[in-house]
């Protein structure tokens, strides 16, 4: 089980099976969420990074 960082909703994943990079919408919300860790399995949103570097730059 991850938990979505967007909005904190249990994402129901087969963590066996899961791989970095591999991406999967949040159940709740619709997010984008790309696997950045298996081992715990956690998630950020996809394009978050791009966002926040966007908005440093204004």
């Amino acid at each position: 089980m991850a938990v979505c960082p967007e909005c904190e909703a249990k994402v129901d994943v087969d963590e066996e099976d899961m791989e970095e990079g591999q991406t999967l919408d949040c159940p709740e919300c619709g997010a984008e969420l790309e696997v950045v860790n298996t081992n715990p399995v956690e998630l950020d949103v996809v394009g978050s990074e791009e966002e926040e570097e966007e908005e440093e730059a204004w």
